[in-house]
Order: structure tokens, then C-alpha cells, then sequence
């Protein structure tokens, strides 16, 4: 039955006649169009897994909500989830019981791992990511394009932000052909400049992450060496390697590439001093924008892998190319130690008071650090009387006894403090009228004693008991009268507790807010919210503006292998219209007449009749000019064929779109592709290839599907 609802859906889709309805039938067409026969099918089944994907992460976020961890044991009770356990959970499963996975596990025969799995994506995709979800709802995603968005969208905490950068992919996405790695590397893209903020602190925190480790291959007698580094680290680890493959000269050689660049590793680490091979020099093919060189938020790139703004300051400074020390990647960190200059407040955090502040016995555990004061340094009965006054009002809130959208906590707690104040009124007024009893030592109230028989008959041996009985009631008195004391006591101090958490979390929020507005108003952050790089410009600093300008005349050799290239693009596109340097750029300023006495720099005569910048002319001949291929490689980076994302070969696979010499070797009938893809376009039958003027590529398949991409934008 699935089969025939599939291949029914599919061939209402492809004529839109039969359903009657072709507007609705051609907005719900994939990127590429329906296609006619099986693969229509194929695509009607994935629209529908879709679909279903999406009513499945509802379903789990439903019963999510059904099992709440208010139901759980408290924290601290024997059998309750260990604090490294609660610790451990994803965010989204914080309010979720800790037996929802079990339950999973039974009713789809899951693995813990996976149900726990299933339940964060769910969660993450109903309550953080909902337009995704509406997407995928709709088939205009697939499951696959998930992944990206739970790892590169969801993890953006402000909400506007993520909201914003979710917004943007999904239009992004809109009629083209996106696989998960294309949507990966946008998702990266917006984030590093949405969230760099965010992005320093988690690029921190993975640089201490940072190492070498070694697993299991499925394969027998192998296993996969993995290291764990910075993008630029990989990139020149990956370039020097395949510079010693080429350094070999061995025709007798069967070895594959790969094969050779796994000896020279080991070649390298084990045997140091007896190989032979050559000594290299890595290449790293850096774009850094204006804005990310002059302290702005503007993500760069590094071997073709987009990285934060601030990784590409760190490598140019490393190189000597930006004044200034770049520092340990093992030591880097977001924030700064306080100093004793900051003295605290009221409003400060609590394990920021002085000791006086917090009291004689707000001295840390050997097993708990300051900042978890007060909780852990109360006295045994204070913390026991906080647990049970937390239970009951878990219990309460979980039976739904409290009524009203503006009762609080803190009205039920105010309600019991009122009732402990009469009890306590009612004590003393009890104590008035009893007969005067000494005040017991410590001994007596920790261990009254066994209580006296109670002897209900009449007599003189009664009344001598009866007396012994009032005297030890009135010491039992006393001991409750402590204990609510006490009790009372420890609600307060919890109260003052939690006021003081609530103000520290308000002030950390306007020092937040204060800290964004002063990073708005210098020089850095005018530079991020410039409309333009020229305005980038005059925004920097001096100091920064001399620095770029003295990287962009630097020449050749040195850290540089080349001199740096500026790329002019279309800031509504970002698309490439020319790649020049500071040379050109001086010479095409001055009127390049012999006579002119005036420096290039400051040249006033009528320059209408000089070439602009644009792209470079075509070549004479088959291969294209040492301008051309810069400015081709540049401009496509990666193979053009829908979907791939291999980067060009530096040794080729610049395909004529009409062959030569009928035509020309120009950036109008040149393509960038891999070699497979390159092989395709000239081997595959049926498929056919249109470039336009622009760079624009259309796909036609042999089954009539069209897919068309554009160069990637800077």
C-alpha cells in the first residue's frame, strides 16, 4: 500500500493537471523538479519520510512533556540521579524524567544511547529550532539536513540570533539543490559571523581538547589514527605531507598517494634521523576579509574551511604578518581572572562576599568549591530542611495545588513562615503560664532521657509521676521551640540565598548588555557593523589601518609564498568581480602618462580612458594564463557540480564549457570541477552543461531534472 500512496503521490506531482491544483503542486516541487517513473517515486517516498520524521519529533516532544523530572526523586535522596549524571544530560533533557529513555528504549527496541539520541533531537527541534522543523514537515528538507542545523543552529544560545541565522539558511536553501555538507558549511559560515562571541568561547574551550588518539577499524589488523588540531594546524599538516609525496621521484612506485603520505608520517614521527626525504614547506591558502583583519567579526578561510575571524588574526600574527604576539592555543581563554581591585557589592555574587558577609561557617567543603556557598556549608538541619521544603513544593507544583497565573514559591513560603510565626507566638505564650524550668545544658536537649511511664490511675504515686511528666514536657517544649527556630532560620538564610543568586544573575545580565554596548562603540565593533569595507576602513583604528596596508604591499618569500591578492566582490552578492593587488591597484590610480609629475597615489587627471578593474582577459591558447587560473580558482574554490564540495585540483580540471579552440579560455567558458565530476561532464551520457556569462552553471539530467549553481559567495 505504501508503494501505490507513493507512486500515486509521485505521479500526481508530475502532472500537475491531475491533481488540479499546479500552483500548490509546482511550489511543493523539489529544487530540481519532479521527475517521471521510479525516480519520481523515489522522491515522492523521500518527501514522505520527511514528513513523517517531523510528526515523529512532535510525538517524542509530547510524551517528553508527559514525563516530567518533577516526578523523579530528589536530588540528594538515596536512589536519585548522581549529581555527574545530571551534569551530563543535554539542556533540553533537564526537565524530562530520567526513565523517558527507558521507555523509548522499549517501544521502538532502541539502544539507550540511541533513545537519548532520538529524545534530544526531538526536543531540540520542536523548542529551538521549530521553522526547521516546519521545513522538514513540509519535504522541503530531508532528514539528512538535519544535523547540521542540531550541530552548527541550535547550539546559539540567544535566541534572536539563532532564530536569525535559521531564518537565512532555510531562504539560503530555497530552490536549489543543498546537500548536508553545503547547508553545513553555510551553517558554519552565519554562525562565525552571527555568534562570534559564542564561537571564541567554544573554539577556547575545544583548544584544550586538543590531541592525538587512536581507535579500532572494522577492518582486521587496522586501526585509524586520528589528531584532533586547529584548522590551520590540519591544513599545513595535510600540504607539507602531500609536498613529500611529490618530492618523491619513484616511477617504479605502485603505492596510491594516500598509501605514501602514511609512510612519510610515520617515516617522519619514528624514524627522524634515518629517512631521507627532502625538507618542505606548507602552503596555506588564507582569505581573510578587510573587516576580520582590521578586529572585526568577519570569518576568514583557511585551506577552504571557513574559521573564526580570530583564528585568522592568531595565524597572521604568528607569521609576523600583524603586529603583535599571537598566544598559546593551549592557554586561550574568554575570561579574565578577577582582580583585587574588584570589590564587592551587594549585588556581587555570594562567593564574592567578604567573610564576614557570609558568615563564621561559610567555609568550603573539602569536596565543594566557594561558588556553591550557601547551599553546602549550612549545617546539617538547614540542609535537610531546605531539601524537604524543595520536595514539597516540586509536589505541590506537580499535583497543580497552587491556583493562579501570579502565585509564586515565595507566597506559599511567606504563608508558612506566618503559620511558623504564630506556632512560635503560641510557644511562648505556653512557656509564660509553665512552671520555671532551668535551662537545659546541650547534653540534657541532645539526650532527655527515657521517657516516664504515664500512669493513668489516681494516687499519690501518680501525682509524683505526673510532675516528672511535666517537667520533661516542658524540656521537650524547648527542643521543638529550637527546632523551629532553626527551621525558620534556614528558610530565611535559603531566601536571602536565592535573592541574592537573582540579583547576581540581573547584574551579570546588565554587565552583559554594558559590555555589548561598549564592544558596539569601539573600533572593533564599529568595524563589524560597517555596510562596507571602505567604511570598515575608516572606522579602524590607524594602527590597524597601517597594518593592513603594509600586509597588502608585502611581497613574495619570507612566510609569504605569494603576495597577498585583494579580492573586489559585489557586497550585495558576494560575488568575485576582479582579484588585483596593491600594485594594480596604484597603477590604475595615476594617469600612467611619462610627462605627469604628480605621485601615483594622489594623480587628479581625467582617468576615464583607463581599464578598470574586472576580470583578467582570455588566454591565447589551451591553458590559461597565470592571472586567468588565479582568478578562476579563486572565484570557484570548489568543484561547480551540484552538491560537491571537492576542492579544484591545483593541477588542472578547468573545463572548457565550449570546447577549444571553438571556445575561448576565458572566465566566461571555463568551469572549476573535480576530476570525477570533470570526467562526467565529457563521459556521462545524457547530461547536459550551459555556462553563463556570469558563472552561472545549469545541470540537465537524462531524465530532464535541472539543478544550477553559482560561484560561492565571500
Amino acid at each position: 500500500m505504501a508503494q501505490v500512496a507513493a507512486r500515486e503521490a509521485a505521479e500526481s506531482a508530475s502532472d500537475p493537471a491531475a491533481s488540479g491544483t499546479s500552483s500548490n503542486s509546482a511550489a511543493a516541487a523539489p529544487p530540481a523538479g519532479w521527475a517521471t517513473g521510479p525516480l519520481g517515486i523515489v522522491q515522492a517516498a523521500d518527501r514522505e519520510i520527511a514528513r513523517q520524521t517531523a510528526v515523529r519529533a512532535r510525538a517524542v516532544a509530547e510524551f517528553a512533556a508527559a514525563r516530567p523530572a518533577s516526578a523523579d526523586r530528589p536530588a540528594g535522596q538515596p536512589g536519585a540521579m548522581s549529581e555527574a549524571r545530571r551534569a551530563a544530560r543535554p539542556e533540553v533533557l533537564a526537565d524530562v524524567s530520567e526513565w523517558a529513555v527507558q521507555e523509548l528504549v522499549v517501544a521502538l527496541s532502541l539502544s539507550a544511547q540511541a533513545a537519548e539520541q532520538l529524545l534530544t533531537r526531538s526536543l531540540t527541534l520542536v523548542h529551538r529550532l521549530p521553522a526547521t522543523l516546519a521545513a522538514l514537515e513540509r519535504g522541503e528538507l530531508h532528514p539528512g539536513h538535519l544535523w547540521p542545523m542540531l550541530e552548527r543552529v541550535a547550539p546559539i544560545a540567544d535566541a534572536a540570533k539563532r532564530a536569525a541565522v535559521e531564518r537565512d539558511l532555510l531562504a539560503w536553501t530555497s530552490g536549489r539543490v543543498t546537500t548536508p555538507a553545503q547547508l553545513g558549511a553555510k551553517a558554519r559560515r552565519l554562525g562565525l559571523a552571527r555568534d562570534a562571541r559564542d564561537v571564541a568561547a567554544r573554539l577556547a574551550a575545544s583548544l584544550r581538547e586538543r590531541g592525538v588518539s587512536v581507535r579500532s577499524d572494522r577492518r582486521e589488523g587496522m586501526a585509524a589514527f586520528g589528531a584532533l588540531l586547529t584548522v590551520p594546524e590540519a591544513q599545513a599538516l595535510l600540504d607539507a605531507l602531500g609536498r613529500y609525496v611529490d618530492a618523491l621521484d619513484e616511477p617504479d612506485d605502485s603505492r596510491t598517494r594516500g598509501q605514501k603520505m602514511a609512510d612519510c608520517l610515520l617515516d617522519l614521527v619514528l624514524q627522524p634521523e634515518e629517512n631521507d626525504l627532502p625538507a618542505v614547506q606548507a602552503q596555506l591558502t588564507v582569505v581573510a576579509g578587510v573587516r576580520a583583519l582590521l578586529g572585526g567579526d568577519q570569518p576568514g578561510e583557511i585551506g577552504g574551511e571557513p574559521v573564526p575571524a580570530e583564528v585568522v588574526r592568531t595565524l597572521a600574527r604568528a607569521l609576523g604578518l600583524l603586529p603583535g604576539a599571537a598566544p598559546d592555543p593551549g592557554e586561550a581563554s574568554t575570561t579574565s581572572a578577577p582582580t583585587a581591585a574588584d570589590s564587592p557589592t551587594e549585588n556581587s555574587p555570594v562567593d564574592a562576599w567578604p567573610e564576614d558577609a557570609r558568615g563564621a561557617d561559610a567555609r568550603p567543603d573539602d569536596d565543594c568549591p566557594t561558588d556553591c556557598w550557601p547551599l553546602r556549608t549550612w549545617p546539617a538541619e538547614w540542609r535537610e530542611a531546605d531539601e524537604r521544603w524543595w520536595a514539597e513544593v516540586e509536589a505541590r507544583a506537580h499535583r497543580g495545588e497552587w491556583g493562579g497565573a501570579d502565585y509564586t514559591p515565595e507566597d506559599e513560603l511567606l504563608r508558612r513562615w506566618a503559620e511558623e510565626a504564630s506556632i512560635a507566638a503560641w510557644l511562648d505564650a505556653a512557656g509564660a503560664f509553665a512552671d520555671p524550668v532551668p535551662d537545659p545544658g546541650p547534653e540534657e536537649v541532645a539526650d532527655p532521657g527515657p521517657e516516664p511511664q504515664r500512669n493513668r490511675e489516681t494516687g499519690p504515686d501518680a501525682e509524683s509521676t505526673a510532675g516528672d511528666g511535666n517537667s520533661s514536657g516542658a524540656s521537650r517544649w524547648a527542643t521543638a521551640h529550637a527546632s523551629l527556630q532553626a527551621a525558620a532560620d534556614a528558610l530565611l538564610g535559603l531566601d536571602r540565598a536565592i535573592g541574592h543568586a537573582r540579583r547576581a544573575v540581573a547584574d551579570a545580565q546588565r554587565a552583559d548588555r554594558a559590555d555589548e554596548s561598549t564592544w558596539l562603540r569601539s573600533a572593533a565593533g564599529r568595524v563589524t557593523g560597517a555596510p562596507s569595507d571602505l567604511e570598515a576602513c575608516a572606522a579602524a583604528e590607524e594602527t590597524c589601518r597601517a597594518a593592513l596596508a603594509a600586509l597588502l604591499d608585502a611581497g613574495g618569500g619570507g612566510t609569504l609564498v605569494d603576495r597577498p591578492r585583494i579580492a573586489v566582490v559585489d557586497e550585495l552578492t558576494g560575488a568575485l568581480l576582479a582579484l588585483t593587488d596593491s600594485r594594480e591597484l596604484r597603477r590604475l590610480a595615476h594617469c600612467d602618462d611619462a610627462t605627469c609629475r604628480r605621485a601615483p597615489a594622489r594623480c587628479t587627471h581625467d582617468l576615464t580612458g583607463r581599464p578598470g578593474l574586472g576580470p583578467p582577459g582570455p588566454t591565447d591558447g589551451y591553458r590559461p594564463g597565470a592571472a586567468l587560473d588565479r582568478y578562476l580558482r579563486a572565484r570557484d574554490r570548489r568543484c561547480r557540480f551540484p552538491g560537491c564540495r571537492r576542492r579544484v585540483p591545483l593541477g588542472g580540471e578547468l573545463d572548457h564549457d565550449r570546447p577549444w579552440p571553438e571556445g575561448p579560455t576565458s572566465t566566461e567558458n571555463l568551469t572549476g570541477f573535480c576530476t570525477g565530476h570533470h570526467r562526467g561532464k565529457h563521459q556521462a551520457p545524457g547530461w547536459q552543461y550551459e555556462l553563463a556569462s556570469d558563472g552561472r552553471l545549469t545541470v540537465t539530467t537524462p531524465t530532464g531534472l535541472t539543478a544550477t549553481t553559482t560561484p560561492p559567495s565571500f
